[in-house]
């Protein structure tokens, strides 16, 4: 199911939290890095729909959790196709900047070549940080779908809301909600069983 989705995701990433390459063995070019159901490209599989794309970010949280992150996960969509996909690794790297939005948005930069993501959609497990919704806006993000609001943290649309501030130079859409029981599951089980220790 998920797994299937984030198969072919990012051409020579090799990031401890980020998705394997597996080559494109029947040199569909056009396809290269496009998420696949099967072997072949479908029509079916030309188009992530942000549910799906959740689905992905909600398997990347939940490896994020099994290595003893706060269980967030990000992925970004262009075009349909998800072309980065990853987690908090704040722990493992002991980098306070290395939030799953952060990375993902890095590897779609390198991915594309580019800095500027204007035809990118950033879908994540959790409502944006002040950091992260900083970093989503200098990319350009054209859109912005997370799962479970961050009444604590959350920079757009609760604590916060910096992507809809007119001063900015650049207002993504965005979309909540999205899936935000399962997101919001998650961080509720991972604290409660940090609790318990």
């Amino acid at each position: 199911m998920v797994s299937g989705m984030i198969a072919t995701v990012i051409e020579g990433n090799s990031h401890p939290g980020g998705v394997r390459e597996r080559p494109n063995r029947h040199a569909w070019k056009a396809c290269e890095a496009q998420v696949s159901v099967g072997s072949n490209p479908t029509s079916s599989a030309m188009s992530v729909s942000h549910e799906q794309a959740m689905q992905v970010a909600l398997e990347q949280a939940r490896l994020a959790a099994i290595q003893g992150e706060v269980p967030v996960g990000a992925v970004v969509v262009h075009n349909g196709v998800i072309i980065a996909a990853r987690h908090n690794e704040r722990e493992a790297t002991n980098d306070p900047t290395a939030h799953a939005e952060v990375l993902a948005l890095r590897d779609a930069a390198q991915h594309l070549g580019r800095w500027r993501l204007d035809d990118c959609d950033l879908v994540v497990t959790l409502e944006p940080c002040v950091m992260c919704a900083g970093a989503l806006l200098n990319a350009r993000v054209q859109t912005l779908v997370f799962g479970a609001a961050d009444l604590k943290a959350g920079a757009t649309g609760s604590l916060y809301n910096v992507c809809t501030d007119p001063r900015m130079n650049h207002n993504p859409n965005m979309k909540n909600g999205v899936m935000a029981t399962e997101s919001q599951t998650q961080l509720q089980d991972f604290f409660s069983q940090k609790r318990k220790l």
